[in-house]
């Protein structure tokens, strides 16, 4: 994957009577300038969408990609011009772009990474072969000083003047492609591992209502007007600065996580962009790190904070462009990137890779094929139809998920190792010697009237039931004590699974587990063989030590001619259709835990 370098565009003046609290705030925080897309009289200058068409169309100035070749246009932001329509049309709209694909994120600071990581997936699926992705914030005009008048404040709150005084107005944008730069340096997009932590939190960063104590409290369309909302502060941008300590802590904990995945080492390390808002948490996260013996060494940080301030999505955008047109990188350097959001927590890091012109691709990556649905030949009617249509979004949304998983990243990079084999073979034997039992029982509680669905079940079992030993089998043709793996225990995403399968399978008439059916076959039809053959060759090993991907490959082709023999039974209605659609769905989800809980028992 190639990025090229971006650019961003922005607008500054002079405060004319700053406060000492702003002083306080900017000396504590360590930001000595800050832009904004706003003149001295608080007016206007250029739009969100304007900045953000003019730092894409720079980005393009220095790509081979002419402007109406642009395939997708992904765009972050923490508020939009306007609420309605999305902030990613308003962007395409001032473009001389053709017709586009176009996807929208709003999610504060990680909104910037959100559309980076989307678009990386429509070129890695190849369904599109370029993309521009930007980001971009006009935090200013919600902190004009008429805003406050309006109100009625003596003083502004201290949760609205931290930001008032920190937050820059800018946009960055970056062109990506599936291959490097003939002429230059290009930066290969390794990985993007992000996260949500808001199931742990109150809401921190916020505007639309007047306090972050109590979810259900009335936002600012529930006033009876705008001016109500307004006079009450519900339309204020706030932070709740006690919280803050806390994205670190999370933040950090990502990073130990990813170490231990494998997915890099410090050593690994040339350069670490690390967008952080205050230079106060420089030395919280340097503490922390020392103390987990990851620490990167401080002559590899690279920060804009002191001469941009925190221009939010776009800060990690106008950070790399900066960094690659310092004239310091060179060929073969990895830069971690790590972007933190304060409005509910959500952390994320991506990897980067300097590629001189010339360099080889990695020998050791694997394609990452086109991502598909298996498919589905039922007959001809309106529910049949639905079923393919909605099982086929399941899949994709499924085999994406899948594409984000550490275990499967490193089979496609080439970096599984014999302990992560292990480990999978493991985890994977402790489910799988459930599925004929689960099958079995879903089988023996469908009614004699339904005797063909009540024999595809049987069938299955009778094909499925031997799996647990092939894989029992691959276990000690590495050479590892038999008696490990059958003493095992399910990870809690193995937990979860089966004990789902087995509630299913104990209702009367079980027959929505076709759903899960079509993800467990889908997958051995789909990716199984792939994934044999791709830790075969990694891991340079024989035909007996992965033949339970191998087999899978081949057998659950037969299987899923079965499973459409029993989804074009005469009892199909649009009721069992979306009861298949919903199991399909929560086996998805709970098949991608097994896989992200490896060894977590």
């Amino acid at each position: 994957m190639k990025v090229l370098p971006w650019n961003r565009w922005f607008r500054s003046y002079q405060d004319s009577s700053p406060s000492k609290l702003a002083w306080d705030i900017l000396k504590q925080n360590g930001i000595q300038y800050r832009h904004y897309a706003i003149n001295a009289q608080q007016q206007t200058q250029e739009s969100n969408s304007e900045m953000a068409s003019k730092a894409i169309l720079k980005a393009l100035e220095g790509s081979p990609i002419r402007p109406e070749q642009v395939e997708l246009l992904a765009a972050g932001t923490t508020q939009g011009d306007l609420p309605v329509p999305g902030f990613a049309s308003m962007v395409h709209a001032r473009l001389p772009f053709k017709s586009c694909a176009v996807s929208s994120f709003q999610s504060v600071c990680a909104s910037g990474v959100m559309a980076l990581q989307d678009a990386a997936l429509h070129i890695r699926s190849n369904k599109t072969t370029n993309a521009v992705v930007v980001g971009s914030e006009f935090s200013s005009r919600l902190f004009k000083a008429s805003r406050f008048n309006a109100q009625h404040m003596q003083s502004v709150p201290f949760d609205t003047e931290f930001l008032r005084w920190m937050l820059s107005d800018g946009a960055g944008a970056m062109v990506l492609q599936s291959k490097p730069k003939q002429q230059g340096l290009s930066l290969r997009l390794e990985w993007i591992d992000l996260r949500s932590h808001a199931h742990h939190y109150p809401v921190v960063m916020y505007t639309g209502k007047n306090n972050n104590q109590e979810e259900n409290e009335p936002t600012w369309l529930d006033y009876a007007s705008y001016e109500a909302a307004s006079g009450a502060g519900a339309i204020n941008l706030k932070q709740d600065v006690r919280q803050l300590d806390n994205v670190i802590k999370e933040g950090i904990v990502h990073y130990f996580d990813l170490i231990n995945a494998g997915l890099f080492t410090t050593s690994d390390i040339d350069v670490l962009c690390c967008h952080y808002s205050s230079e106060m948490f420089k030395p919280k996260i340097k503490e922390l790190l020392e103390k987990g013996g990851a620490f990167i060494p401080e002559e590899k940080w690279f920060s804009n904070l002191k001469t941009k301030g925190n221009t939010g999505s776009a800060s990690i955008f106008i950070m790399l462009e900066e960094l690659y047109n310092s004239g310091s990188l060179k060929s073969g350097q990895r830069i971690l990137c790590m972007v933190p959001e304060s409005g509910r927590f959500i952390t994320s890091f991506f990897m980067l890779t300097v590629v001189g012109p010339g360099d080889p691709l990695p020998s050791n990556a694997f394609t990452i094929r086109d991502i598909a649905a298996p498919e589905l030949v039922l007959n001809t009617s309106q529910v049949s139809e639905w079923l393919v249509r909605a099982l086929s979004t399941v899949w994709i949304q499924f085999e994406t998920a899948l594409l984000q998983l550490p275990i499967i990243k490193k089979i496609h990079a080439g970096q599984l190792s014999k302990e992560d084999y292990k480990l999978l073979l493991n985890d994977l034997r402790q489910q799988v010697i459930d599925g004929s039992q689960w099958i079995s029982r879903a089988a023996s509680n469908i009614d004699i009237e339904l005797f063909e669905l009540r024999s595809a079940f049987i069938k299955h079992t009778a094909a499925e039931h031997r799996d647990y030993q092939i894989l029992e089998s691959n276990w000690a043709a590495m050479g590892w004590n038999l008696q490990d793996i059958q003493s095992g225990i399910k990870n809690i995403g193995s937990a979860a699974l089966s004990a789902y399968m087995f509630h299913e399978a104990s209702k009367p008439n079980p027959v929505q587990l076709m759903g899960s059916m079509f993800i467990i076959e889908g997958i051995g039809k789909r990716l199984a063989a792939y994934w044999g053959e791709m830790i075969q060759k990694q891991l340079q090993l024989n035909e007996n030590q992965v033949s339970f991907f191998t087999y899978h490959g081949v057998a659950d082709e037969n299987h899923f001619h079965n499973l459409e023999k029993a989804l074009n039974h005469p009892m199909m209605n649009q009721n069992v259709a979306e009861r298949i659609v919903k199991t399909a769905k929560t086996t998805a989800s709970l098949y991608v835990m097994q896989l992200r809980e490896l060894g977590n028992y």
